[in-house]
């Protein structure tokens, strides 16, 4: 039961920052949404469907699961691509240190879903 509740909570996290990313450049979206995919599955059907159906998140995770990963140079792309999102962000446009430091740690663990845990395909 706690673990079906921890993996509830950390999936409505990760998924909210998903859509967040989706609205806001350098918050990486796939990564965020797959992990709710992947939390809401092992806690949730309701969730689950609800995330896989949804307008928002859908062409995300269909992309995704249609293909069953996503290519080398495509997680380069979008790891660069965030972290220049990310650079840009923190120098030139946030002011707030905490959100500075807010917008790397959530890049760190963008990055680490991209590159340890969406599969690679060729």
């Amino acid at each position: 039961m706690i673990k079906k509740l921890l993996f509830v909570s950390l999936g409505t996290l990760s998924m909210i920052l998903g859509i967040i990313g989706i609205f806001v450049p350098g918050l990486p979206t796939t990564p965020f949404l797959l992990l709710a995919s992947y939390l809401f599955l092992k806690s949730s059907k309701r969730l689950h469907n609800f995330i896989m159906t949804n307008r928002l998140t859908s062409r995300f995770l269909k992309r995704y699961y249609q293909k069953k990963g996503i290519t080398k140079w495509q997680k380069i792309y979008s790891i660069a691509l965030m972290w220049t999102m990310i650079i840009i962000s923190t120098v030139f446009f946030i002011e707030n240190f905490n959100v500075k430091l807010l917008v790397i740690l959530v890049g760190i663990i963008g990055s680490i879903v991209m590159g340890f845990i969406v599969r690679t395909v060729m």
